[in-house]
């Protein structure tokens, strides 16, 4: 029996796309990719060193069509006789996910964060307050990935690449504009963050919180509130009704750590809060805080990270 892992490469490889495959080489069986989108042969052959004994490529889907990848994910899976398929647990795999589940019959575990024992996989649950464990019993299993919660390791050599044709079929959605968002770390990819809210004041004061970032070699992001009324963009705005990140370190100015935006960043390794009021909420999720002004605390951050990149 072997494991199939989707990965799309429309726009390269992402480091979820690894992420994936090294937790399907971590599963013990033989690991191959079926994927969707242009990447070129010796990118997708790079797949290899993560774990991957084969690539199968699909170049006839050119969108994120949920309906076209999930036929080309089960045509893959019954060329393969895989046992296990993974996704990694991004807004594809939301939508063609259980589409595959119901193809093919196959339980679906959603955001995994461990590999499983037995039969029962690891999740989090009350919006990552507690772990659960989710039994699966069916013969074949789906299991979407947490982005995080496994580091991407290399160590093997390239793979094969072969052109293969899933039968996607025609799509059901038409892309009129596609919109990128600007930064050169994508959130949900990001180790290290530097989020500011409403105690910012205002769009112009956002300077500082984009030089610490810079510095650190973080991605920004803001709360929903201040993506709400455009101080920032919407694509920045992290929580339980935006973007959900697990980075290893996450800074917040001026955010006071309502629920919602708790549920979208809790999974952080590191929570570093700094806020005037000792009573935020945010506080009692920290790993550390700060009761401090935003306006004194950053700078005086930015120029600690300053001189310990100077003093190595």
């Amino acid at each position: 029996m072997s494991t199939l892992v989707y990965i799309n490469s429309n726009d390269g490889l992402a480091k979820n796309a690894l992420e994936a495959v090294t937790y399907g080489k971590k599963l013990g069986a033989d690991v191959t990719v079926v994927t969707t989108g242009g990447a070129d042969e010796s990118t997708l052959a790079s797949l290899g060193e993560y774990g991957a004994s084969k690539v199968m490529v699909d170049r006839s889907v050119t969108t994120n069509d949920p309906g076209q990848i999930a036929n080309v994910v089960k045509a893959a899976a019954d060329a393969t006789g895989a046992s296990t398929i993974v996704f990694s647990h991004d807004f594809i795999a939301k939508a063609a996910a259980p589409r595959v589940s119901v193809k093919l019959k196959a339980g679906l575990v959603s955001g995994a964060i461990g590999v499983p024992e037995g039969n029962k996989v690891k999740v989090n649950v009350f919006s990552g307050k507690a772990f659960g464990f989710v039994e699966v019993n069916t013969a074949t299993k789906i299991i979407s990935l947490l982005p995080n919660s496994f580091q991407p390791e290399a160590g093997g050599s390239a793979c094969g690449v072969e052109e293969f044709n899933g039968n996607a079929g025609e799509a059901a959605i038409k892309v009129i504009e596609t919109k990128k968002p600007e930064g050169d770390i994508p959130l949900p990819e990001a180790e290290l963050v530097v989020s500011a809210g409403r105690g910012l004041k205002g769009p112009e004061n956002w300077g500082m919180i984009e030089e610490l970032a810079s510095e650190l070699g973080a991605a920004t992001a803001c709360s929903r509130p201040v993506a709400d009324i455009g101080w920032r963009p919407h694509h920045e705005h992290v929580g339980q009704t935006g973007v959900a990140i697990r980075p290893n370190l996450y800074i917040a100015a001026g955010i006071s750590g309502a629920i919602q935006h708790l549920a979208g960043v809790n999974g952080s390794k590191v929570i570093v809060v700094v806020n005037t009021d000792a009573e935020a909420p945010f506080f009692k999720a920290a790993d550390y805080g700060i009761v401090g002004d935003a306006f004194e605390v950053i700078p005086r951050l930015t120029e600690a990270v300053k001189k310990f990149k100077a003093a190595n």
